[in-house]
């Protein structure tokens, strides 16, 4: 990233240019990125093309001041960190999904990044409901944060009994758990966002996959709950966790809420595409 590049980013998360890479400075970079930039699939039902090089998803989250899924967003924002001067590498997880099966590899993007000031962090701005602030990547028990009780844990034998990492505790594999239950697990081997173009490809085509069922997009509020837009179905949880859901009866209402909620500007509804259906 050049230098205007990363001002237009710091612009769009309305943070001034950091003197110094430090921890409190990712919690806040981390905050206002959940807070501005949304967990979005809408490429998927535009018909749109997602890319994971580092130009085309500046173009896209700082350009056309859009959001992402996790290849995106946190693709993106690793890009941003580096720039700023953090030690930064992604990695792979797999998520867990019904009765605690595990998805596919390359499943999910988060980043591992490392502070001038001590400690190595678990940055995620790109798994819908999960940690506010960055966990502390070697702390093994209870994080408290706003979005509940996270562990980050050394993970055990996966379904075919294989134990990530060879046997050694400093490549094992992690799972992270937020309020008791696990949503995802880490490989702590770094990766190249190139590595994780299959996994977007599958989750932008497979049937099976939740993202190509609906569009939906996601933020977190300033009081610390969420607004989500699924399909028609527009949800504002609050911090307390109470929740109030309304349907959008017209396309107008749809496009007024991406716009005046989540800042974006659509120039269609976009509707769910089906496997084969032409762009």
């Amino acid at each position: 990233m050049h230098s205007a590049q990363v001002d237009a980013y710091l612009r769009r998360l309305g943070v001034e240019h950091p003197a110094w890479p430090t921890v409190d400075v990712l919690r806040e970079l981390h905050l206002r990125h959940l807070r501005t930039v949304p967990f979005e699939n809408l490429s998927i039902h535009l018909g749109e093309e997602i890319v994971l090089e580092e130009k085309r998803l500046l173009d896209k989250v700082v350009g056309a001041r859009r959001g992402g899924f996790c290849y995106e967003l946190n693709g993106a924002f690793g890009a941003l960190l580096a720039a700023l001067g953090y030690d930064v590498a992604l990695l792979a997880a797999r998520v867990y999904g019904d009765e605690e099966r595990l998805g596919i590899p390359y499943d999910h993007l988060a980043l591992r990044v490392r502070t001038v000031d001590g400690g190595d962090w678990l940055a995620d701005v790109g798994f819908g409901a999960h940690s506010h602030l960055p966990l502390a990547f070697g702390e093994r028990g209870e994080q408290q944060d706003p979005g509940g009780t996270f562990r980050i844990v050394e993970a055990q034998p996966d379904a075919a009994g294989v134990r990530g990492g060879h046997h050694t505790v400093e490549a094992a594999d992690l799972d992270v758990i937020r309020d008791g239950r696990p949503q995802y697990r880490l490989e702590v081997r770094p990766r190249v966002l190139g590595d994780f173009v299959a996994g977007a490809w599958w989750h932008s085509t497979s049937p099976v996959s939740h993202f190509t069922r609906s569009p939906v997009c996601s933020r977190v509020t300033e009081d610390g709950g969420r607004i989500t837009l699924s399909g028609r179905r527009f949800t504002v949880t609050g911090a307390d966790g109470g929740r109030q859901e309304r349907e959008l009866g017209t396309d107008e209402e749809v496009l007024e809420v991406y716009r005046e909620r989540f800042g974006i500007e659509l120039g269609s509804v976009p509707s769910v595409r089906r496997s084969g259906q032409e762009s």
